[in-house]
C-alpha cells in the first residue's frame, strides 16, 4: 500500500518564533495535495517539516506528530537521513550538480548509499529519466554535464534524481516558479503521471496550477502580523475553488487579498 501522511497538532518553531500553529491534515496515497496561501503563511515550512528538511535551519523544532503510515517520523529512533530517502523533495529552483553528468546526477543518491553495479545504475538512470519524461531528450548525451540542460529539463532531471531512490512520497516546493509556461506545462503533465506511483504534496502560488494538478487543496493563512501561519481549510480541490467553506479562502482564491 502506498504511504500517506497523518499530521496531528503540528506546531513549528524557529527558536522562539512560532512559525506554524496546530496543523491537522491527512494526505491520501497516490494523490496530489496542493498547499496554497499568501507569502509567509507557513506552507513551505509545513512542506519541509514532512521530511525534516526544515531542521537544517538552526533552532528549528516541532511539536505534534507527523505520521507516515502510522509511524512518527519525529520519533527518537528515526534517522532523518532515512526519512529523506523515503520522502523525496524537489525545490523551487532546479539544483542539479552542474558539472556532474546527466546520468550521474540521477544516480547520485544511490551511489551515496553504496550502489556500485554499473548495469544496475544504468537501468535506474534510464527508468528514472523515463519516469521524469526526459529520456528521449537526453539519451544520446548522458555523459554531458547536467548544468547544460534548459531550466525545464534541469527541473525534470531533479525529479528523476528524486524518484531514482524510489521514495514513497514526493514533496515539491514551487517546482515551476522559475520556469517558462511550456516547461511549466511539461512539469504539470509529469505530476499527473507520477501520482500513479507516488503520493505528492506541492506548494504553489499559482491558483490555476493548484486547480489543474491537485486532488485536494489546503489553504494556509496568517491571522495577523507576528502571528503564526494556520491551516484555514482543506478539501477536495474542486470544492475549494468553487465553494470554499471559509470566507478567507474565497477572498484569497478570487484575488481580493494575498
Amino acid at each position: 500500500m502506498a504511504k500517506r501522511f497523518d499530521i496531528k497538532d503540528l506546531n513549528i518553531y524557529y527558536g522562539k518564533f512560532h512559525a506554524v500553529n496546530s496543523v491537522n491534515l491527512a494526505v491520501p496515497p497516490r494523490n496530489v495535495t496542493a498547499f496554497i496561501g499568501p507569502s509567509g503563511c507557513g506552507k513551505s515550512t509545513v512542506l519541509r517539516s514532512l521530511n525534516r528538511m526544515h531542521e537544517v535551519i538552526p533552532g528549528a523544532r516541532v511539536e505534534g506528530k507527523v505520521l507516515l503510515d502510522g509511524e512518527d517520523i519525529y520519533a527518537s529512533n528515526v534517522d532523518p537521513v532515512e526519512v529523506r530517502r523515503t520522502i523525496g523533495m524537489v525545490f523551487q529552483r532546479p539544483n542539479p550538480f552542474p558539472t556532474m553528468s546527466i546520468k550521474d546526477n540521477v544516480v547520485a543518491g544511490l551511489k551515496l548509499a553504496g550502489m556500485k553495479n554499473k548495469r544496475e545504475l544504468d537501468e535506474v538512470a534510464e527508468r528514472s529519466l523515463r519516469g521524469a519524461n526526459l529520456w528521449n531528450e537526453v539519451k544520446d548525451r548522458l555523459d554531458r554535464p547536467g548544468g547544460g540542460l534548459s531550466g525545464g529539463q534541469q527541473q525534470r532531471l531533479c525529479i528523476a534524481r528524486a524518484i531514482a531512490v524510489q521514495p514513497d512520497v514526493l514533496l515539491m516546493d514551487e517546482p515551476c516558479s522559475a520556469l517558462d509556461p511550456i516547461s511549466t506545462l511539461a512539469i504539470e503533465d509529469l505530476i499527473t503521471e507520477l501520482k500513479k506511483d507516488f503520493t505528492i504534496v506541492i506548494v504553489t502560488h499559482n491558483m490555476q496550477q493548484a486547480a489543474r494538478v491537485s486532488d485536494q487543496t489546503a489553504f494556509f493563512n496568517l491571522l495577523g502580523v507576528g502571528q503564526p501561519g494556520q491551516l484555514i481549510e482543506v478539501d477536495d480541490t474542486e470544492k475549494i475553488f468553487s465553494n470554499p467553506s471559509q470566507k478567507a479562502t474565497e477572498d484569497y482564491i478570487s484575488g481580493r487579498f494575498g
